[in-house]
């Protein structure tokens, strides 16, 4: 009798075909999907029907560096402008490790709970070497995400200037006119950020923590002239006594400063963002800037002000933009470049001529 021959543990054994798993339909279908972009009025329509989705994508065309998008992008801000303008817009600054997200994220899930609507956002450094970035503050702000009432979008900064997103003051208007009454801006806190930050919003957070060795250095002019508020973040635990030692340090240096345009005079406060003490606080003290500024009329000089400052900012930007586009600029910069490194022609005397090429 012969002996059956013995199949292998790893042989398969045969049955019942099993389908292809790609459905080529789906893949078109998919594809299709893709590549159809919403166009402007579709993009409006949404936005003012409070679509998060839609404001996503309008964003993103905003923050395009594709000339083809400009255009677009133009129509979609100024289809939304005229339901703009009607939030609270709040810069929130500190250095790395001062908890800023944490803190957004009591400090938005306070708000919601107020009945506010809020949205965030949030940039982060780009690598000045991968030109890279995280985006990591969805992950963060765990809870704030999943909140109906609340939006948040991290960018890239890219290269301009001190880290704020090229496109943040459009971003604004896109969320104020999808319903949001409170914005708020997250600075990557290093360095001249604070500046352009300071030109978009209404109030001006500056987080700090105790024993940073920091508290005397609040005497030096810079951020601590912009700042109408400080708040010492974290303290809790073994650290609620530093953090009010920190409070009156602060608040002796805030009276250094000449007085505000605003009339407004800054304090420093404490707060926790793990155990909420002090949250509320910092609320109120925002109404307070606001009550003031408002029955001054300073809220809406203010805000004049920085319609005219961007418009400025926007034609130095696009004039940048524009030279360093321009195709006889692009060949002639890498000339130039190569004459300066030889040492056969200044720095100036390339910058001269090739701006002298452009203008003509």
């Amino acid at each position: 009798m012969k002996t059956p021959d013995k199949k292998s543990a790893l042989s398969e054994i045969d049955g019942i075909n099993q389908p292809d798993t790609l459905s080529i339909h789906a893949v078109q279908q998919i594809q299709k999907l893709r590549k159809k972009q919403p166009s402007a009025k579709e993009l409006i329509d949404g936005i003012l029907k409070h679509d998060k989705v839609a404001l996503s994508r309008a964003i993103t065309l905003v923050e395009s560096t594709n000339p083809e998008h400009l255009s677009k992008a133009n129509e979609v801000i100024n289809g939304v402008l005229p339901n703009a303008n009607k939030s609270v817009r709040i810069g929130i600054t500190g250095v790395p490790g001062v908890g800023k997200s944490t803190f957004i994220e009591a400090f938005g899930k306070h708000l919601t709970s107020l009945g506010k609507k809020v949205a965030v956002l949030a940039v982060d450094p780009s690598s000045t070497i991968s030109h890279g970035s995280i985006l990591g503050d969805k992950t963060r702000m765990e809870e704030l995400v999943k909140d109906e009432n609340a939006f948040i979008r991290p960018s890239a900064s890219g290269e301009t200037l001190g880290g704020v997103a090229r496109k943040t003051r459009e971003s604004i208007i896109l969320c104020e006119a999808c319903g949001f009454d409170t914005i708020i801006i997250e600075t990557v806190g290093v360095g001249q950020s604070e500046t352009a930050v300071h030109s978009m919003v209404d109030f001006f957070l500056l987080l700090k923590i105790s024993g940073a060795g920091d508290e005397l250095q609040g005497i030096k002019r810079g951020i601590m002239e912009m700042a109408d508020a400080i708040v010492i973040n974290k303290a809790d635990g073994d650290n609620i006594n530093k953090a009010k030692l920190a409070k009156t340090e602060f608040n002796r240096a805030l009276h250094l400063f000449p007085a505000k345009k605003s009339g407004w005079i800054p304090t420093a406060s404490t707060c926790s963002s793990y155990t909420k003490e002090g949250i509320n606080e910092v609320w109120n003290t925002i109404s307070d800037y606001l009550e003031l500024a408002k029955s001054n009329h300073y809220f809406q000089e203010k805000r004049k002000d920085q319609n005219q400052f961007w418009m400025m900012e926007t034609i130095n930007e696009q004039l940048k933009s524009n030279f360093y586009n321009h195709p006889e600029i692009i060949e002639l910069i890498e000339q130039n470049k190569k004459a300066v490194q030889n040492d056969e022609m200044s720095p100036f005397a390339a910058a001269v001529s090739l701006l002298e090429k452009y203008f003509k």
